[in-house]
């Protein structure tokens, strides 16, 4: 399952605009997968429990395989798909064509809200807008930066690395929500960044 960052969904195919640099972020919600682009020439483990990354920049129109490279299960076999290489024109036509899902931030925002994150983040618990690509202060006095990683670390074990200056009251939300619903949290997050950004510039 693959998302654009304006909501558009796809199952076992990807579609992107040539010449244009490609990121990401995935997760498995049960056993290792592998990301496999052989015409490419890249691969990249999909692990439980972390975000892994992988970036492409496609050079040539057309179509080209898509396969898990890591024996995942019964039917592995089946896990295979296609990437679509489109001029940018036609991608940007491609991306507007359907009725798009919600977008992930917006989606974000929305469980932001549903799971009443917004009683404590600013007031009892550090505030988001800015939050991600900032580097945070720990308790123990190491610094980190605000990545993928570290959001999703924070959303499903709060207490692993408890921010400088506030007590640890954020309770975890390991089994309360996906994993597709923990990206779009981060993607809300990430959403506050550039708009704080937005603000700055003004």
């Amino acid at each position: 399952h693959i998302q654009h960052p304006q909501g558009r969904r796809e199952i076992n195919e990807l579609h992107v605009p040539l010449g244009r640099a490609i990121r990401l972020v995935m997760a498995s919600e049960d056993v290792i997968h592998d990301f496999y682009l052989p015409d490419f020439r890249i691969k990249q483990d999909v692990i439980p429990g972390r975000y892994t990354s992988e970036w492409f920049v496609p050079t040539r129109l057309g179509e080209y395989h898509l396969f898990c490279a890591e024996y995942c299960g019964t039917n592995h076999s089946r896990m295979r798909g296609r990437i679509v290489v489109l001029e940018p024109a036609r991608y940007e036509a491609w991306l507007a064509g359907a009725v798009a899902d919600e977008p992930p931030a917006s989606a974000g925002e929305r469980l932001f809200t549903e799971l009443r994150c917004i009683t404590c983040h600013g007031t009892q618990a550090p505030t988001l807008a800015g939050l991600f690509g900032r580097r945070v202060r720990l308790q123990d006095g190491t610094v980190v930066v605000a990545d993928e990683s570290y959001l999703r670390e924070s959303i499903l074990d709060p207490q692993a690395k408890l921010v400088a200056g506030y007590p640890p009251l954020m309770p975890t939300f390991r089994g309360q929500v996906s994993e597709e619903q923990v990206m779009q949290l981060i993607a809300y997050i990430k959403s506050l960044s550039a708009a704080a950004g937005s603000e700055a510039e003004r």
